[in-house]
């Protein structure tokens, strides 16, 4: 569904229910866990110069 998907970009609502029900383990869950602060706390911005889009 979010394949190839930048995980900055994930819908808030997804990375907000994984973290209710837990980050798989590993570096994919570490990952996660850090867009979760960057997202709760709404810093997405910084990541716009970084988009390959722009």
């Amino acid at each position: 569904r979010y394949k190839g998907r930048l995980l900055i970009d994930l819908p808030e609502p997804y990375v907000i229910w994984f973290s209710q029900k837990g980050f798989p383990a590993g570096e994919l869950g570490r990952l996660l866990g850090i867009v979760y602060e960057i997202k709760v706390n709404g810093l997405e911005h910084l990541f716009d110069k970084f988009r390959p889009d722009r």
